[in-house]
């Protein structure tokens, strides 16, 4: 039997098998397109995922595709000096999501992944012990669970019954590269005058003398899974910049609109949903890919212990407890962006009012966090005040931080040298006599890096391994 069968052959669903890989879990992803997409909806990677890159040892990988950028204090358009982030990564990674799609392939293909193209979900049934999935093709596997990675209009949701409220779409935004005849200067004094009305229009460079280009669409497309035609493009080109800028030769044209919608759950018995298949929502702060890659981040390294044994009764569910208000909160803040971009009067004032607050520093790292997701704290109950929270790659005497979590192991780091994880050796590594930037005697991560407890008692320490890591062995 095949331990997960991931729908979905996208950055989640890579993500997703090679977090299971580092546990030695049977994965097999089943991608309905023969080929890997060539539309680029996202361009670049956040704080927090930059940082999950590093955690497993990826990030030159990706450094040597991508530019580094200043996070910047932006929300809605509103740009202000970059706030400090408590992070070693206090950057975004400007990365075409074609390459990023190519570099997690590849890593999820060196560990052992099984990817099969041209596999369509088409249905599904399960029992106590697994889920039996129905493939196009008319044949049938069965794996111990299911993890629909599928997209924005998934079946494995559809098929699993659940609900996924929210609002539709009410404008659409085309989508292309292509290249152009007039000169870039141009180009961009033109596009100066038009942003500061229109934020959904621009073109940017991409090289070989390719550009980027969105613009507003006149209407809502009967299909949106139909590209626009090359000449919508250029028409509204027209109609919002006053000029189609000589575009000629697309590589490749898209749509996308702005539903915001969230899944009701994120598992039903041995099926879970992750990625767009579990929410969707506009895409202004450039939240999407992040928001699914961290999904998968949360939830390999559970559904690995379940496998193998050791997962405490209630682990998998955390993964909704943790990540549903995750998506609720990104969400949100995109609703309030695209409001912030309205050009009626009383947004235009809420606007004004924002740049002002944004003056301080205090705000404008607020919600640089919560673009970044630095400033995520899953609640685990009254404790330390870094409990709960991601710790950022700190410099020990052993060395980076990230570089001690490679293998998506527990960690505890011990200042103390009085204490013992011994029981869950197969499991947590122990550091001892580590820095003074730690903020605590002790603390331990899970193998996603976020503080399960913090302190210098064994015994509240023994509390948090039974709760994060099951019973120990005893040796």
């Amino acid at each position: 039997m095949i331990d997960v069968i991931i729908a979905g052959g996208g950055p989640t669903g890579m993500m997703l098998g090679a977090e299971l890989r580092l546990h030695g879990i049977r994965v097999v992803v089943l991608e309905k397109d023969a080929e890997q997409s060539k539309v680029v909806r996202s361009m670049g990677l956040h704080a927090r995922s930059i940082e999950v890159m590093d955690q497993r040892g990826l990030l030159e990988r990706f450094l040597e595709h991508g530019t580094k950028y200043p996070v910047g204090g932006s929300f809605a358009g509103i740009v202000k000096p970059a706030p400090s982030l408590d992070s070693a990564h206090a950057y975004i990674l400007g990365i075409p999501q074609t390459i990023t799609d190519r570099l997690l392939i590849e890593h999820a293909t060196e560990v052992g992944v099984e990817i099969r193209r041209g596999c369509e979900v088409v249905g599904l049934s399960q029992d106590d012990d697994g889920v039996d999935v129905e493939v196009a093709d008319g044949s049938k596997l069965r794996s111990r669970y299911l993890v629909g990675c599928d997209g924005g209009r998934s079946t494995v949701r559809k098929l699993l019954g659940i609900g996924f409220p929210g609002e539709p779409a009410t404008a659409e935004t085309l989508l292309g590269e292509m290249e152009l005849t007039e000169d870039w200067e141009t180009v961009l004094a033109v596009m100066t005058e038009v942003r500061k009305t229109q934020l959904r229009f621009g073109l940017s460079p991409i090289g070989d003398g390719v550009y980027r280009v969105g613009v507003p669409a006149e209407g809502l497309a009967e299909d949106p899974r139909v590209p626009p035609a090359f000449e919508e493009i250029k028409r509204q080109l027209k109609a919002v910049a006053g000029s189609d800028f000589g575009v000629h030769s697309p590589r490749w044209l898209s749509r996308f609109g702005d539903a915001t919608r969230l899944a009701e759950r994120y598992r039903v018995g041995r099926a879970f949903l992750a990625g767009d298949a579990a929410h969707i929502h506009p895409p202004v702060g450039g939240q999407g890919l992040n928001l699914g890659v961290q999904d998968a981040f949360n939830l390999g390294w559970k559904l690995a212990a379940a496998i193998t044994g050791w997962a405490p009764k209630d682990l998998l569910d955390t993964y909704q407890t943790e990540r549903h208000p995750v998506a609720a909160a990104v969400l949100d803040n995109t609703r309030a962006q695209m409001q912030l971009m309205s050009l009626d009067p009383g947004s235009q004032a809420v606007r004004r009012l924002l740049a002002e607050l944004m003056e301080f520093e205090e705000v404008s790292r607020f919600l640089t966090e919560k673009i970044t997701a630095t400033g995520i704290r899953y609640d685990f109950g009254d404790g330390h005040e870094l409990l709960g929270r991601r710790l950022r790659d700190l410099e020990l005497e052993q060395g980076h931080l990230y570089g001690l979590t490679r293998g998506g192991r527990g960690l505890l780091l011990d200042q103390t040298g009085s204490l013992s994880v011994r029981d869950w050796a197969d499991r947590v590594d122990h550091v001892v006599g580590v820095s003074e930037e730690l903020g605590a005697p002790a603390v331990l991560l899970r193998p996603d890096g976020h503080v399960a407890w913090a302190g210098d008692d064994q015994e509240e320490l023994l509390v948090a391994l039974r709760r994060w890591f099951g019973e120990g062995q005893v040796l």
